[in-house]
């Protein structure tokens, strides 16, 4: 489907006027087009952020921040986490529909066969020095990809569905490998016998002296997990993806600049600040209304991690979900987790408070989900390296689609200049 134009506008600009077609998705947000404004009247938007701006048309994920729902290629995102495994859902953002079974099969075999990096590749991570971070060595190892394995030809559909293969099954491996490296453990190749997510716990948990049995309980929640991350619109790394991918670059490279992104504790690092802040509370006083009058104090620079979000002003669909999973999780190990305690304590007196009903301020998908990573073994520095996993089918869609869009053109935003005016180069004797 394409965008629907139903009506005019006109923008009226020193006594001229710009006529600007208004588009309409299926899901009924409106647009109003404005490619023709600086080349008819000399203006530009003044928007920071970019968040009344539509960069693109899409049909991959479809958000709705004020009534809470997210959805990929039309399905919702809690029917998929009920329903399918993440390397359904991988297929279905890639290539527009749910796997059938035989297909699944299918895909399930490619993604054992690639899941092996060249054993070359393993020199680099000897390098890294000690206790790199885990997104620094992520992000290099994948654009080194580019080194050991063809470029793209333009058009080549076959190579494109191979490289596209290689990223999902690969990333996964240098994942895991990026952690063993960091505790100095020896890397644990991925094996054929087992599914994506069973494949990547025994490589970070199993070793060559001791092979860790395989809890199906942690395979479903990291399945869940995996899924609920899968996409997210246009945020800032898959903003960045497209953004780089618009400048030719390869999908290895286009990814790499997206795991970069995600780094940011404002984006996929967040969940890891999260635990940081509920460790605090715990190893201080456990005193949760302290930390809430600090967070709505506006001389503090404090920020109450996990909650709010730029499109969602009502609960993260993603924050239920993980919710649920995290107590599922702790009831199956059979252990109290003190930091649930106070995450349930912290958002029931938030959600009770004016202050946070006001500006909309509600959990996010990153107030639970570190939790469950916490209890599945996960180590803190490595949240964010899941959420990547997790996140990579939908930067791979959406790289995709901005490749064959027609309207699509290289990423170039415009700015107010708020600098000196022309000035003049004096000798440097002359300089005061």
């Amino acid at each position: 489907m394409k965008m629907e134009k139903i009506e005019n506008a006109e923008i009226h600009v020193d006594n001229r006027k710009l006529a600007c077609s208004v588009y309409r998705g299926t899901e009924g947000e409106r647009a109003i087009d404005i490619r023709k404004l600086r080349k008819e009247t000399g203006l530009i938007t003044y928007d920071p952020g970019f968040v009344n701006t539509g960069s693109c048309a899409s049909k991959v994920t479809f958000i709705d921040g004020e009534k809470g729902i997210l959805r990929y290629r039309g399905y919702d995102v809690a029917d998929l986490a009920e329903k399918c495994e993440f390397v359904e859902v991988a297929y279905l953002l890639i290539h527009g529909s749910l796997p059938n079974a035989e297909q699944k099969a299918h895909y399930s075999r490619l993604l054992n066969e690639h899941s092996m990096i060249h054993e070359d590749m393993k020199e680099f991570f000897s390098h890294y020095p000690e206790h790199s971070h885990p997104m620094a060595i992520l992000s290099a190892m994948v654009v080194s990809l580019s080194s050991f394995y063809p470029e793209l030809n333009d058009g080549d559909k076959e190579d494109l569905a191979m490289t596209v293969t290689r990223m999902i099954s690969k990333l996964r491996t240098i994942a895991a490998f990026s952690y063993k490296k960091s505790i100095g453990e020896p890397a644990v190749y991925p094996r054929h016998d087992l599914r994506y997510c069973e494949n990547f716990l025994n490589m970070m948990f199993s070793s060559p002296v001791r092979k860790e049995p395989i809890d199906p309980v942690m395979t479903e929640a990291l399945n869940k997990l995996l899924i609920i991350h899968a996409d997210h619109e246009q945020n800032c790394s898959a903003s960045v993806v497209r953004s780089v991918g618009s400048a030719g670059a390869n999908l290895y490279a286009s990814i790499s600049a997206g795991i970069c992104a995600l780094w940011g504790p404002l984006h996929g690092g967040a969940n890891q600040h999260v635990i940081e802040m509920l460790e605090e509370i715990y190893q201080e006083d456990g005193d949760v209304d302290k930390l809430i009058e600090r967070a709505k104090n506006p001389r503090s620079p404090f920020r109450l991690m996990g909650f709010g979000h730029r499109v969602y002003k009502s609960y993260d669909p993603r924050a239920k979900i993980a919710k649920e999973l995290c107590k599922k999780v702790i009831a199956a190990t059979n252990k109290n987790d003190p930091l649930l305690d106070i995450a349930l304590e912290l958002e029931e007196k938030a959600l009770a408070d004016p202050y946070f009903q006001e500006r909309n301020l509600y959990p996010n998908v990153d107030f639970y989900t570190g939790l469950t990573y916490r209890e599945l073994g996960i180590p803190t520095n490595m949240f964010t390296v899941m959420f990547a996993i997790g996140r990579l089918p939908g930067w791979i869609a959406q790289w995709l689609e901005m490749k064959k869009d027609p309207d699509s053109r290289i990423s170039r935003p415009r700015q107010i200049y708020t600098g000196p005016n022309a000035r003049r180069v004096v000798p440097i004797n002359e300089r005061k």
